[in-house]
């Protein structure tokens, strides 16, 4: 997961008229919409702060009926992908969601092991401590949508796999997943009600990630293929380039993607949003 804080990578922009929103080494999250998305005023206001970061992320989810169409698009081949699973907490009439918390670990097959993340949307920088923005597991999301963007803050810390499993599989209470400052982070939501004590274990989703190579662009596509207990499934693209080529590589992936027939959606809300309804709805069924 890339960071942020000075000198490092990041997932986000925040999109603002404050200067002192993002500082050195904060990157981006941006639609290949973004110029036709957004007004000619948010326009300008993102433009000199894309100068400003060491990296953009353009990132997009393709639609239910396009997933089967794109993967045999971009040549998609599972065996080459790397296997992740990512379960969400929440209540079982998913009140977090509603109050614009999402809280999440993975398990992924890497060195380092899988991940616990609180997110707090929207959420602006502004409305963060400057400590714990510089900090390194806090992050900040922008989704570019028709006519605006909503901002999103997130705290991470990496979590060894088998206590991802043991927590999911009821062994351990889900507060072992965060840290105080994730628990403090979470509080400060001001949800009134459920505690981390108190949620409920969503999934796991398997996830599919690969890197996609295409002659016509010259950063590499990634894709992840959300695989749900209910069968259902998803397909997010993403590409990564440095902050002054991010107009030309959204027009160059717009282009591409376009080429191929793929209609796009840049709501990330919106996927966990479905995910998490798909996930509680395949909790309540007699089946599960």
């Amino acid at each position: 997961m890339s960071r942020v804080g000075p000198g490092a990578e990041a997932r986000a922009l925040e999109l603002t008229d404050d200067p002192q929103a993002t500082g050195p080494g904060a990157g981006g999250i941006v639609s290949p919409d973004v110029t036709t998305s957004l007004a000619p005023q948010q326009v300008r206001e993102l433009l000199p702060l894309l100068m400003r970061v060491d990296s953009i992320e353009l990132r997009l989810t393709v639609p239910e009926g396009g997933r089967r169409p794109a993967t045999q698009a971009l040549s998609f081949d599972p065996l080459r992908a790397q296997i992740r699973q990512v379960y969400f907490f929440d209540t079982p009439d998913l009140a977090l969601s509603a109050a614009g918390l999402a809280v999440r670990a993975r398990r992924m097959r890497r060195r380092s092991g899988g991940d616990a993340t609180v997110t707090r949307r929207p959420l602006r920088p502004d409305q963060v401590s400057l400590a714990l923005r510089r900090s390194g597991s806090y992050s900040t999301e922008v989704d570019v949508l028709p006519g605006g963007y909503v901002c999103s803050g997130s705290l991470a810390q990496a979590v060894d796999n088998d206590r991802v499993r043991e927590v999911c599989q009821g062994l351990a209470p889900v507060p072992k997943l965060f840290t105080d400052e994730q628990r403090a982070f979470y509080l400060a939501a001001g949800v009134v009600g459920p505690a981390l004590d108190d949620l409920m274990v969503l999934g796991p989703v398997n996830v599919l990630k690969i890197k996609l190579r295409a002659p016509e662009l010259d950063h590499a596509l990634v894709a992840e293929q959300w695989h749900f207990p209910d069968g259902g499934r998803t397909l997010e693209l993403s590409v990564r380039c440095a902050p002054e080529e991010a107009f030309e590589v959204a027009a160059a992936t717009r282009t591409f993607l376009a080429g191929r027939g793929l209609h796009l959606s840049g709501d990330q809300g919106a996927r966990t949003r479905d995910a998490l309804r798909r996930l509680a709805a395949d909790r309540e069924s007699p089946s599960a």
